[in-house]
């Protein structure tokens, strides 16, 4: 019988949880901070408001992508 061409270490991160998880938490908390900061921000137009909106999305999926990947990395340690 051949070996398996591929092989996973059950120990490392699970990286499908990780990205679910990172999505889900980025609505959850994006949305509302996407909100509230535009509350001081002066978006005459809809393209003002669509870009603030990704700029604020974008550093939120970073901060939670990077918060949810260390959680996981050190809760497997």
């Amino acid at each position: 019988m051949p070996e398996p061409v591929e092989s996973t270490e059950p120990t490392g991160v699970d990286y499908g949880w990780v990205l679910q998880v990172t999505f889900v938490l980025s609505i959850v908390v994006g949305a509302p901070l996407v909100v509230v900061f535009a509350l001081w921000a002066d978006l005459p137009t809809w393209s003002d408001r669509l870009a603030f909106a990704v700029r604020v999305g974008a550093f939120v999926w970073l901060v939670v992508s990077i918060a949810v990947f260390a959680y996981a990395r050190l809760s497997r340690a």
